[in-house]
């Protein structure tokens, strides 16, 4: 998994993704990998590793010849190199169709199953930051601090059986939260509390999913849980969403699934219904009305999703607003699976209204109480062909549409083309659909990908993709266009290692601070629409000398200019990783990275090891040196323990970080140690 995960994350350089939600997603491939024999279209392209002829010769050979006896009998099927299917290992699986049955009663299925594991995991910053220092008093009144210690801790537990059942839990405590026990607040001594329950395939009942689950329809327009990459690297696969429906939630996000219950019962041979309800309180800041006209007493401008609840005020606006939801899903599949179509409802309330601040740019933003968003989605195979969609519009009239068409125009190229347009008072408060924004809202952009594999070993990806603002944004005072372009050229030399330059260049719309009115202006600068244009290159090459030992090096550089006339401003990486498998019980990674970047705007990403469950993206600004190493050890069949240290080290810094989480000195180090239990 750790290689897949470089792979698909190699080309990451931004802090709009949802790294922790890609991961998850991974993640529960990985414990409950996916069945080939009974996999269906949907499930299938879920899996963001295969293209579709890929999908429809796996399909025809399944048809024609009965089950799989092998994951390895993919290298007798159209379209399956090596590379491929080492690709996909992790997350896939070959058993008898209908074997559930013949392993007794859910509880017993669940008492036996190996996929059974207690997670435990310590972390902590080693220096001392801002926010835990004793409180001093400024202005007469103490000064902000953490109000809890600065360990991080996680207790995860989950059992789990490919299309069959799960049932897990997690606790979290992030650093600085303190440890309460309160439940008539909903505390029960971890900060954070998620726990779930999912039943599948039990006859006609296809899902039922109580406490904590998500949801995924459609192309994500109104419902969407974390299975969109979006761009990168991987130009076609990654563009469209799958109809997965209902899945488990484990993840230690605060803020992105449901809580309450949800059934998917297929009604007919051809048809499925999904009913679903939720419940929850989330973080915001309510306030007071002081104008005595208003139509609102209290309000909130909107809410907060860090997760984090350290000082007085984040505890404050802990669990304040009361959100409840309910809606569902009626899908129609053929017989042969090349033809889908659905509809979807979902009916959103908040105790409390959303007001957000009179800017500008938020005057087509979401107000009220009330949200109420429709939706229909297709999906339809021809040959090598794909088209997809799905189109929604929600409370105020707003409409947001994605369509799309994947074609495989040989045995060696694929193309894409994906059009989308998000209305400026289009809601979708649990949407993810494909867009450059954060959020389906204010949008228009017209995206090409191609994939070609000219020879053996050699293959070519680029995308371009032409969007467009209508409307107004955050640090951006009017309408502007931009656009996205990427070009990378991979090669593989040999079975265990890989090579590849990766291109990319950004020009997005910002306003640039300028201070040529303030003879007009003197107390401030007006800000100016502009662009901002971002060149970026990635060198990458991961190879496997022996069965024991891989090496990763990697350079990358970008470099940025506002056209307002300032000098280009640039950052760079060069990292070295080693991993070295010393023998059953003990693999040991470790990275060794220099970095220089003029300031955060230019600031590099870079994906890092961690211990199984989590991830590790740091942004890399100023002068420096990144190292870390972490060992894992298998003590016996149950235990496996992670030990991880790393540490970033500043050049010409006397102080690392701002504000609460500042440390004097130019060293931020920190350790973390898992252990996993499995019964």
């Amino acid at each position: 998994m750790d290689r897949l995960t470089q792979e698909l994350f190699a080309e990451i350089q931004s802090d709009e993704v949802p790294y922790e939600d890609l991961y998850e997603t991974l993640l529960q491939y990985y414990q409950t990998p996916i069945n080939l024999n009974s996999a269906t279209r949907e499930e299938l392209r879920s899996l963001l590793l295969l293209n579709e002829n890929q999908i429809t010769t796996l399909l025809n050979h399944r048809q024609a010849n009965g089950d799989l006896l092998s994951v390895y009998e993919l290298q007798s099927i159209e379209g399956y190199d090596l590379r491929t299917i080492n690709r996909i290992l992790p997350f896939v699986s070959v058993q008898m169709s209908g074997a559930n049955s013949s392993r007794g009663t859910l509880w017993q299925r669940i008492a036996r199953e190996d996929n059974n594991a207690l997670y435990l995991r310590y972390e902590r910053v080693l220096q001392e930051r801002q926010g835990y220092t004793p409180p001093t008093l400024y202005q007469g009144r103490p000064t902000t601090r953490y109000l809890g210690s600065a360990d991080k801790m996680l207790i995860r537990y989950r059992v789990s059986h490919t299309k069959d059942f799960s049932v897990g839990f997690s606790l979290e405590k992030d650093a600085g939260e303190p440890i309460v026990w309160n439940p008539n607040k909903g505390q029960f001594g971890a900060d954070y509390v998620s726990a779930h329950l999912l039943i599948q395939e039990r006859g006609k009942l296809k899902a039922l999913a109580l406490g904590d689950y998500q949801l995924q329809f459609g192309q994500g327009l109104l419902l969407s849980s974390g299975l969109g990459v979006g761009k990168g690297a991987e130009t076609i696969t990654t563009l469209r969403r799958s109809s997965v429906g209902v899945r488990a939630y484990s993840s230690l996000l605060e803020n992105s699934f449901f809580r309450g219950g949800a059934l998917t019962y297929q009604v007919a041979p051809t048809v499925q219904v999904t009913g679903f309800v939720s419940h929850k309180n989330v973080d915001a800041n309510l306030q007071q009305t002081q104008d005595s006209l208003a139509q609102y007493d209290e309000f909130t401008s909107g809410l907060l999703y860090t997760g984090f609840h350290r000082t007085a005020s984040e505890i404050a606006n802990r669990h304040r607003l009361a959100e409840t939801l309910g809606g569902g899903n009626a899908t129609y599949t053929s017989r042969d699976g090349n033809l889908a179509i659905g509809a979807t409802g979902l009916f959103t309330h908040y105790g409390t209204p959303i007001l957000k601040r009179p800017e500008a740019y938020n005057y087509f933003e979401f107000s009220g109480r009330d949200n109420l968003a429709l939706s229909l989605n297709y999906s339809y195979v021809y040959r090598n062909f794909l088209l997809f969609g799905e189109t929604a519009r929600s409370t105020g009239g707003g409409l947001g549409t994605v369509n799309g068409l994947l074609a495989s125009l040989g045995s060696s190229v694929d193309a894409a083309l994906l059009v989308r347009h998000y209305d400026s008072n289009f809601h979708t408060l649990y949407g993810n659909a494909f867009s450059e924004n954060t959020r389906n809202i204010n949008e228009t952009g017209v995206y090409i990908g191609l994939k070609v594999r000219p020879v053996a070993r050699w293959e070519i990806s680029a995308y371009y993709d032409q969007f467009r603002f209508p409307w107004l944004r955050y640090r951006a005072s009017a309408p502007t266009d931009g656009h996205d372009a990427l070009l990378r050229i991979a090669y593989t030399p040999t079975k265990t290692s890989l090579l590849y330059v990766q291109l990319r260049q950004r020009l997005k719309p910002r306003d640039l601070a300028s201070t040529d009115l303030s003879n007009i202006y003197p107390t401030r600068a007006l800000p100016l629409p502009g662009e901002q244009l971002r060149q970026s290159i990635l060198v990458y090459y991961n190879t496997a000398p022996t069965p024991q030992l891989e090496l990763r090096t990697r350079m990358q550089a970008s470099r940025l200019r506002d056209d307002d006339g300032l000098a280009w401003r640039s950052g760079y990486v060069l990292a070295q990783d080693v991993g070295y498998q010393f023998n059953r019980t003990l693999k040991l990674t470790a990275r060794y990275a220099i970095f220089d970047a003029d300031d955060y705007d230019s600031r590099q990403y870079v994906f890092e090891q961690d211990v199984l469950l989590a991830v590790s993206v740091p942004a890399l600004y100023g002068q420096g040196t990144r190292v870390y190493g972490l060992a894992e050890v298998r003590i016996n069949r149950s235990l496996t323990l992670w030990l991880r240290y790393a540490e970033t080290r500043y050049r010409h810094q006397d102080v690392v970080g701002t504000g609460l989480e500042s440390i004097q000195g130019s060293l931020r180090g920190e350790v973390k140690a898992q252990l996993r239990v499995k019964f």
